[in-house]
């Protein structure tokens, strides 16, 4: 008996120490998200685009349009060394500690964190060779989330093989990560080893496994990669499941995480949701109406992770659409060159005429690159000048943006 009662003593203090653990984290309540206070969370706020997973037409750029090509182009005009040495100061000073106490003033109370998987991993990737900086990165973030009251969604935006198979996620065309094998061990593993590392952090409101998987570019394979889309998912939630059993995990739909339709079982887990993506079109409710039916079928949230570059009167529309309809949203992106987002990054005098004009130049064999090669000094100045101007106190705020999203400007 003494035992007996013991054993149900442990077990008491587990479930009590499991419950009290639980109460710490963003929950699902059927088609809502509930804060640790218990009151519900509508999700407002904006994406830090182009810090981890650099995109070339935040920088101006139209041919170099995601990061292979823009540190390709960056190595061929000023040299390798001097193109670590860019990504370095990039990540230094491209987010920073004044950047989240800017979005956390606005009234935001989420921020989507896009990255890189080769953050996590011993590949080349933005200046770094191996040991990559991938935790040090986002555990910055998280502190100053967690100083700001703000909640965190991480998205591996760039999928080992690619989930896309266009510049969004530096691939080189194809969704292989859907073929290979080895690809999918890589993203499930990448997965576990974050969920191990933030099992225990509350800050983070989820994990969003892949940003719009299989473009639709690629004719009868489409239907292929959408039938495979949903088991992916599955291998990943089980691999997670293993050492993180408190977190969300964000799904998206394929085709620009806009078509639901590959999605049969929405009950493997409990603590799922679904997200959505919308660029253009009609504001209103009747364009919403397919997404919003899901979200009903399946009695689980719906969250636009991104929307955006639209004028101010279409994002005000889009947004009371999304209150009325409980359908939270981060709009992308937070920052970039000119205006179209939370805060614009002001061009220095010759970017144009030195940096995009060599970006967009023909660079397909060694003699062109020499011809279209500027002057490397003034090149590497400017580039410089740019991460000056994209620190956040010399940025400028779009305040009629940040009052179309529903936020305030101070």
């Amino acid at each position: 008996m003494r035992k007996i009662i013991l054993v149900l003593l442990s077990l008491f203090l587990v479930l009590g120490m499991n419950a009290k653990l639980a109460s710490r984290f963003v929950t699902i309540d059927g088609m809502n998200l509930v804060q640790p206070n218990g009151e519900n969370l509508f999700i407002k706020g904006t994406n830090l685009g182009n810090w981890l997973n650099p995109e070339g037409y935040m920088f101006g750029f139209k041919k170099a349009n995601c990061y292979w090509m823009i540190d390709e182009m960056i190595s061929q005009m000023v040299g390798p060394d001097a193109a670590d040495l860019f990504w370095k100061e990039f990540k230094d000073n491209y987010i920073t500690r004044g950047d989240i106490e800017f979005i956390a003033s606005t009234g935001a109370n989420t921020i989507r964190l896009p990255f890189n998987y080769k953050l996590f991993t011993d590949e080349d990737y933005m200046g770094l060779k191996s040991n990559q900086d991938g935790f040090a990165r986002i555990d910055s973030v998280v502190k100053w989330c967690k100083d700001n009251h703000l909640f965190l969604i991480l998205d591996m935006h760039d999928c080992p093989g690619g989930q896309t198979g266009d510049n969004i996620d530096n691939s080189y065309g194809y969704p292989w990560l859907f073929e290979s094998k080895a690809s999918q061990q890589l993203f499930c593993s990448i997965w576990q080893k974050i969920a191990a590392y933030y099992k225990n952090e509350p800050v983070i409101l989820g994990y969003e496994l892949m940003n719009e998987p299989i473009a639709p570019y690629f004719n009868e394979k489409v239907e292929e990669f959408n039938s495979k889309l949903e088991s992916l998912y599955k291998l990943a939630v089980t691999a997670i499941r293993k050492v993180d059993n408190q977190h969300i995990i964000l799904l998206g739909g394929s085709q620009w995480n806009g078509n639901f339709d590959p999605f049969t079982d929405w009950s493997f887990d409990k603590k799922i949701m679904y997200t959505c993506h919308r660029y253009g079109g009609s504001p209103e409710k009747e364009a919403f109406q397919k997404i919003i039916d899901f979200r009903d079928k399946t009695k689980l949230p719906m969250y636009m992770g991104e929307t955006g570059h639209n004028s101010d009167e279409w994002q005000a529309r889009l947004c009371k659409m999304m209150v009325d309809n409980n359908i939270g949203y981060t709009f992308w992106p937070y920052k970039k060159i000119d205006n179209s987002c939370f805060n614009g990054i002001l061009r220095p005098a010759e970017w144009d005429s030195v940096i995009v004009k060599f970006a967009e130049a023909d660079r397909s064999t060694f003699e062109l690159i020499r011809k279209a090669r500027p002057d490397q000094a003034k090149a590497m100045k400017l580039l410089m000048e740019y991460i000056h101007n994209s620190r956040c106190e010399n940025c400028i705020p779009q305040e009629s943006y940040i009052h179309s999203l529903g936020l305030t400007f101070k």
